[in-house]
């Protein structure tokens, strides 16, 4: 029986085999998941029903698995359809999230084509794809080093 949050076999089984660098995104339900990705990335559909899985639900289940020392989120756009003034309310989620894993990361928001390069590297060994609806949930995090 797992202690962590995280009981999701093959995910877990991904993230044993990563190691320091390795990138994981969570990508909300919008996200071009099949052709957004490191050549050997693994993609797990955790997308049941719009909504189901959250990015944040996922966030947590993360956190309780491996250390993370980056976090990574699409700086929102500031015109066109897709534009939002200020902070998306997911990322309130992911700040108290973050906290709650008693971490002192700061999301690092960068524009939306950086943010799919540094998706599509070498590093990248993981998608979890959510349901999540929320504009701008996507999440990419940097695995750190186990310190104890």
């Amino acid at each position: 029986m797992l202690l962590t949050r995280l009981i999701h076999p093959e995910i877990s089984a991904i993230l044993a085999r990563a190691g320091h660098h390795s990138t994981i995104l969570i990508a909300d339900g919008n996200y071009p998941a099949a052709s957004k990705k490191g050549p050997s990335a693994e993609v797990v559909s955790m997308n049941l029903m719009p909504g189901v899985v959250t990015c944040n639900q996922a966030l947590q289940a993360v956190l309780s698995a491996v250390p993370i020392e980056r976090i990574v989120t699409m700086q929102t756009e500031k015109s066109g359809p897709y534009a939002l003034q200020g902070d998306p309310p997911v990322w309130e989620d992911y700040r108290s999230t973050i906290r709650n894993a008693q971490l002192s990361l700061q999301l690092e928001p960068i524009d939306k084509w950086d943010f799919y390069a540094a998706v599509t590297t070498n590093d990248h060994v993981l998608t979890i794809q959510t349901a999540d609806q929320q504009r701008y949930a996507n999440i990419l995090l940097t695995i750190g080093v186990r310190m104890s």
